[in-house]
């Protein structure tokens, strides 16, 4: 079986990303399988889809801002936020309800939490015995309120995080809905993370992946050289699927279907088109 395809943000590559119009394009095509997309909370709490910290960004967009307004969402009135023009077209900004309303029920979506609504965030690290009360306790309440829009939607849902106070915060105030740590530049304590909150997924850089040319280059702070561990099979002996992030091409998808992963997140559609299997079934 192929691995799943999850459209990033909605396919940034080709649309505005993490917009309605983005997400509902995605859902539209036969290839894709889930639609991954980021949330944190409004100044009133209320949960929008957004990835960056600032409305006008934090990362270039081909010289564009990521909207027409500024300022940090959490600071931010909604009003404001569901107003804010995503890189420069009539798509803005919406609210999760929103997004999830527009979507059918046969695309699952992944919901990366972001931010509860904080600038005190523990990225990517496992938290000490000490500190893990505390950090699942600043993210309930904003969890709380996504996995209250969550439940109206009919699709999966699939809740990730880099931030080990969010799956902690996840697997207390919703434990059926199933969880995935995201790992940034240490796929040790990505796993760590993933076992301590029994996650069934891991969601590792393309890089991450040995045996691929991909896991000898620079990517999402791992250096240009051979994976420490071979996160790939460790995860699926403990039973975990490994979903990777983020390709753009058809060939960096074949490499990794070839692997073995279980999902591809990709910036762009019909990456899947031309693979080597297709190549082998069509000679």
């Amino acid at each position: 079986m192929p691995p799943a395809l999850i459209a990033h943000r909605g396919y940034a590559g080709v649309a505005p990303e993490n917009t309605v119009g983005a997400a509902v394009r995605a859902a539209e095509r036969d290839d894709t399988d889930m639609i991954e997309i980021d949330v944190q909370p409004a100044a009133c709490g209320t949960p929008v889809v957004i990835h960056d910290d600032r409305l006008e960004g934090t990362d270039a967009r081909e010289g564009r801002p990521l909207t027409d307004a500024a300022g940090l969402v959490r600071e931010t009135p909604l009003a404001d936020i569901r107003s804010a023009r995503v890189l420069g077209t009539g798509e803005t900004v919406p609210t999760l309800a929103a997004l999830l309303e527009a979507l059918p029920a046969t695309v699952g979506v992944n919901v990366e939490l972001k931010n509860p609504g904080t600038a005190d965030l523990r990225f990517a690290e496992p938290l000490e015995s000490d500190e893990r009360a505390e950090r699942r306790a600043l993210w309930t309440p904003f969890v709380e309120r996504v996995v209250d829009v969550c439940d109206d939607f009919g699709g999966e849902v699939l809740a990730s995080s880099f931030c080990a106070g969010a799956l902690a915060a996840v697997r207390d105030v919703a434990p059926e809905y199933p969880a995935a740590a995201l790992v940034w530049d240490d796929l040790e304590s990505g796993l760590e993370i993933a076992r301590r909150y029994d996650c069934e997924a891991v969601h590792p850089p393309r890089n991450a992946i040995a045996g691929t040319s991909m896991a000898t280059t620079d990517y999402a702070g791992f250096p240009a050289a051979a994976p420490s561990i071979d996160l790939l099979e460790s995860a699926h002996a403990e039973g975990r699927t490994v979903n990777v992030w983020t390709i753009d091409s058809w060939i960096q998808y074949d490499q990794l279907a070839a692997a073995g992963v279980d999902g591809i997140i990709a910036d762009v559609p019909d990456v899947a088109r031309f693979t080597s299997s297709t190549a082998d079934s069509s000679a």
